[in-house]
């Protein structure tokens, strides 16, 4: 290809195809899930026990008297829980079927002296000791707030099939309690209580014991994730961050994003030569890289088998999100994976820039109108602002985020005014108002970092809520006014998701799919400022640079999107700190890059 890409697609597809999961460990996987929900049939539906389902249930561990019962529970929930990372051939989760299987096995021959039920336990057991080598993966990054998600969640089961516990049993019950006296005897009997509803029989023994066992599960995988020992999110170091720089150094022209690899939230791999390196993030078993390898182009193919590597190592299912076009191409013809178009980077040269013609009427406009207000401009490196300034810049950018949540993976550093970020570029507008804010005179700003020697690309973009809308077109004029004297040659705007796709769909002849689609994704430009960030990029008349997601196969796409949404910051899943109280954080905390802003629409 291009670029002088050197081929090594016999030797590097073969060791990376995968980490594809194989057939064992997903069938295993299923296997235990299934012995699990049929489990859990057995255990809360009397009925079920004695139904044409009987002959299957019954040599499965668990299925009569109430501790067996409440062991048929606690078994059919942790195998439900164990069967993905069995799917993912996760070492501690095969460990763990390994000591459950020939428990319930043991159950079954000791308390009902059901042999084929042991032996159906022990028929699961043998594929996982025999093919015990397919269960090598090294567990994932985690912290203490997975044990608080655990607790929530299985709690939320334990009473939802708490309630279900005790309503399969309506001839047995004493009385006619209520949906509250129900409720109150699940919550009782999670704690290992007597609740208010009474059953006739042994009935009130199965019930009891069940609910215990849920109690139980949920206090000791709950005690068992806050325990154990920390695999932290890996962390950029200062010896790999250095390692970084230089390969930005010498090769940092090449793509727009490669200075976001900088960010203090990423781990990195590089290859053998240590000419170039792979940056990435591991969200919920995604392994998400962003851009393009770092360093010579030559060197890429040895950081992404590296890259591949690792993801097999732990199971995590490989995926990269923004590259270019050579690097789809090197993604894909080293490791077998495919590509698929993502959007378009809107490039601006500053030598064709003008705001002069009728294309860029309304820009012109709203910036001299803007200017007649009053507003005044400042385009300056990180390093010639004074400590005191910077401070004023860091936290009006905090305050005037416009989401509780930090946003900002791919096209985000994470940080303003780092001693080594001396290079970015920081853009403000001011005003003299006759009662200065907090902030003083300042009204808006937009952070850019160096793309290359002669090049700068948008990270953040944040304003006053009490500015006039047209902030952001004014400091990006001005940024491009002033890039000749600071040496800047080309400057990258906003990321466009499915840019092509829009333009497309308003045009005249598109044909209905087309169409759809489009409106489709307007639909969801209420959220995601798909559409909003298309058009106000299109105002500054930029090149648009195609930008690619690669990933293993379709099935993959629903979850690497939901991973991406997250580390971008549009889902969260961890419970964020009150607001005042992150205010007083250190400003070295990773910070959002903040596109949606309310003025693009106003615009």
């Amino acid at each position: 290809m291009s670029d002088g890409v050197p081929s090594r697609s016999g030797r590097v597809r073969r060791i990376l195809r995968g980490p594809r999961p194989e057939a064992v460990p997903v069938f295993i996987g299923r296997a235990c899930a299934l012995v699990g929900l049929l489990d859990i049939a057995a255990a809360v539906f009397p009925r079920f026990r004695h139904s044409r389902m009987h002959a299957m249930v019954e040599v499965l561990p668990g299925s009569f008297g109430p501790f067996v019962a409440a062991l048929s529970l606690s078994a059919g929930v942790l195998l439900l829980l164990l069967a993905h990372g069995l799917k993912r051939r996760k070492r501690r989760a095969w460990r763990a079927a390994v000591v459950l299987l020939p428990a319930g096995a043991a159950a079954e021959f000791g308390y009902r002296h059901s042999v084929v039920g042991a032996v159906i336990s022990l028929a699961l057991l043998a594929p996982l000791v025999i093919h015990r080598k397919e269960f090598s993966a090294l567990p994932d990054p985690r912290s203490r707030w997975r044990a608080l998600t655990n607790f929530v969640l299985m709690s939320a089961g334990s009473v939802a099939l708490g309630m279900l516990i005790v309503s399969t049993h309506p001839h047995r019950v004493v009385g006619d309690p209520s949906l509250a006296d129900r409720l109150t005897h699940v919550l009782y009997g999670l704690v290992g209580f007597e609740g208010p509803v009474d059953y006739q029989g042994n009935t009130s023994w199965t019930v009891a014991y069940s609910l215990g066992a849920l109690g139980w599960i949920t206090a000791a995988t709950t005690a068992y994730l806050a325990f154990r020992p920390e695999h932290p999110a890996a962390r950029l170091s200062e010896e790999d961050e250095g390692k970084l720089r230089a390969l930005l150094a010498k090769h940092g022209r090449r793509d727009s994003l490669g200075h976001f690899a900088l960010r203090r939230d990423k781990a990195v791999v590089f290859s053998p030569s240590g000419k170039a390196a792979v940056t990435y993030r591991v969200v919920s078993g995604v392994m998400l890289a962003s851009g393009d390898p770092i360093g010579d182009v030559e060197a890429w193919p040895g950081a992404i088998e590296r890259f591949m590597d690792e993801a097999k190592a732990h199971s995590w299912t490989p995926a990269v999100v923004g590259c270019s076009e050579t690097g789809g191409e090197v993604w894909t013809r080293e490791t077998g994976l495919d590509a698929l178009e993502l959007g378009d980077e809107a490039v601006v040269d500053v030598a064709d820039f003008s705001l002069a013609g009728r294309a860029m009427r309304n820009v012109r406009q709203m910036v001299k109108r803007i200017e007649r207000a009053g507003y005044e401009t400042r385009v300056r490196r990180i390093r010639d602002l004074s400590d005191a300034e910077l401070e004023r810049i860091r936290r009006a950018a905090e305050d005037w985020r416009g989401t509780d949540t930090e946003r900002g993976f791919s096209m985000a550093l994470g940080r303003i005014g780092d001693p080594s970020d001396g290079d970015c570029l920081i853009a403000t507008a001011h005003k003299q108002d006759d009662e200065p804010g907090e902030f003083g005179d300042l009204k808006a700003i937009i952070h850019f970092v160096p793309w290359g020697p002669d090049g700068a690309s948008l990270e953040l973009m944040r304003r006053d809520r009490s500015a006039d809308p047209g902030m952001n077109e004014l400091l990006i004029v001005a940024t491009l006014q002033a890039a000749p004297k600071l040496g800047i040659e080309r400057v990258s705007l906003n990321f466009a998701m499915f840019r092509s796709a829009l333009a497309r769909g308003e045009k005249i002849g598109a044909g209905p799919v087309l169409r759809a689609w489009r409106g489709l994704l307007v639909f969801l430009s209420r959220w995601f400022q798909i559409e909003s960030l298309y058009k106000f990029n299109a105002k500054f008349q930029p090149r648009w640079e195609p930008r690619y997601i690669v990933y293993r196969a379709s099935s993959d796409l629903p979850r690497i999107g939901f991973a991406t949404m997250q580390a971008e910051g549009f889902v969260n899943l961890a419970l964020p700190l009150p607001r005042f109280l992150r205010r007083r954080r250190s400003t070295e905390r990773p910070c959002a890059h903040a596109v949606a802003e309310r003025d693009m629409r106003a615009a």
